[in-house]
Order: structure tokens, then C-alpha cells, then sequence
């Protein structure tokens, strides 16, 4: 039986950081190229709604209220069908990132062949969408319980890296994860702005790539997996 060079667990951290990488990438479309939207950070959009219900100027009111509806609905959806999943990567788990792929894949050939900034609706339809498959996926990292990473948001993990810092006092715990967290998400977005210079759909297919990848590779490895730990049972079973 070949044995995995990568040990699971350390493999779904990967993944959970490409899709942290992938969410500043998303964040960038919706912020720059959709009226000042977050798809991913809804801590943006709460904020944003704040502000603009205070009388802030020209700041959205529409699309980030619907971005937070359906971010929240992407999450429901999810969390009802990993609900009874079990812990760990499970064939649900392929499924609901199968989802956000399929999602990511048909919202960009949509942008690309719609020009969605010409109508007020369109673009509503598009950061809407994006929010849904962005809340299915927060869920999904959620249930996966890779420590210190939720792919969507980097407050948490910020505070947490200073606060457990050996300058405060602590060891540091997960300085890695947490730094690399930080630095996807941000890459993510500068590779987000930079692909708007082409056009509006590339960021969100760049997305949809990332999410395939992780999707596939999670998905082999739960298969893998599946078929060691039947293997060893078989074995045990025959020495008994």
C-alpha cells in the first residue's frame, strides 16, 4: 500500500489556504469591480451597511445588504448538508466545494459573455452569487475544523497572532498558518485588482480554478483514505 507523502491533515491546510488566497482574489472583484462590495468579508459589508444607514455618501446600500442575505443562506445550505456528515473530509465535503466550483465556473463565463456593470440588476445577480458560494465554502472550511483557518476572514487569526506572540508573552502557537493566512489573503486581492486590468470575469475564473483544484486533490485523498482504512480492517479482521 503506498503510503501518502503529505500527512491528511497537513494536506487540508493547504487547501484551506488556497482558499483563503481565493477569497482575496474574489473580494478584490466584488470591492473594485462590483460598487464596493465584499462577497467573502462580511465583516466589510456590516460595516459598509453602518456607515451608509448613518448618512455616509454615496456609499452601497443594495448590494451589500443582498451579499450578507445570501452569504448566510450559502452557509445554511451547507451546514444542512454537512450536518450529518462525518468529521473530517467526507464525500459531502467534495460536494458542497463541488458546489462552489460549478458556482465560480458559470458566474464567470456569465460575466464574461454579459456586461454586468451596464445594468444595476446584473450586477446585484453577480456579488449575490458570489456571496452564496462564498458563504457554502466559509461553511465547508467551518466543518473541516482546520485550526486557525476559516478562508474568508483574517481578523481572528491576526489578533491571535499578536496576541499569542512571544512579544506578548505566549509561544506563538500556529505563527505559520496564521502568517501565511494573512499573506494569501492579501496576495489574493493583489492578484484580484491586477486581473480587473483584463477584465471582470478572470478573477472569478482564477477563483473557480482554485476551487477545483482543492476540490479534486480533497476529494483523491478522501478516496485514499477510505481505501487504507478498509484495508486495515480487512487485515485485522483476517488475524483474528
Amino acid at each position: 500500500m503506498m503510503k501518502n507523502r503529505v500527512a491528511t491533515d497537513r494536506l487540508h491546510l493547504w487547501l484551506m489556504l488556497i482558499l483563503t488566497f481565493s477569497t482575496g482574489v474574489i473580494d478584490a472583484v466584488g470591492y473594485l469591480g462590483l460598487d464596493r462590495v465584499f462577497t467573502g468579508n462580511m465583516t466589510g459589508n456590516v460595516v459598509l451597511l453602518g456607515m451608509a444607514f448613518a448618512g455616509g455618501s454615496d456609499l452601497p446600500v443594495l448590494r451589500p445588504a443582498l451579499a450578507l442575505v445570501f452569504f448566510m443562506l450559502g452557509a445554511a445550505l451547507a451546514g444542512r448538508v454537512l450536518r450529518k456528515a462525518p468529521e473530517g473530509w467526507s464525500g459531502r465535503t467534495s460536494g458542497t466545494l463541488l458546489a462552489v466550483t460549478v458556482g465560480l465556473t458559470g458566474l464567470a463565463v456569465f460575466v464574461a459573455l454579459v456586461d454586468v456593470t451596464a445594468e444595476e440588476i446584473l450586477g446585484s445577480i453577480t456579488t449575490s452569487v458570489l456571496a452564496t458560494v462564498m458563504g457554502i465554502q466559509a461553511a465547508t472550511a467551518k466543518r473541516l475544523k482546520v485550526a486557525e483557518i476559516t478562508t474568508v476572514v483574517v481578523t481572528s487569526t491576526i489578533t491571535g497572532l499578536a496576541s499569542d506572540s512571544r512579544l506578548a508573552g505566549g509561544k506563538s502557537p500556529f505563527w505559520a498558518r496564521r502568517a501565511a493566512a494573512i499573506a494569501l489573503i492579501m496576495a489574493g486581492a493583489v492578484v484580484g485588482a491586477v486581473a480587473l486590468k483584463g477584465d471582470l470575469w478572470i478573477g472569478i475564473a482564477v477563483s473557480a480554478v482554485l476551487s477545483a483544484v482543492v476540490t479534486l486533490l480533497g476529494h483523491l485523498r478522501h478516496r485514499r483514505d477510505v481505501r487504507a482504512a478498509l484495508t486495515e480492517n480487512a487485515g485485522e479482521a483476517a488475524l483474528r
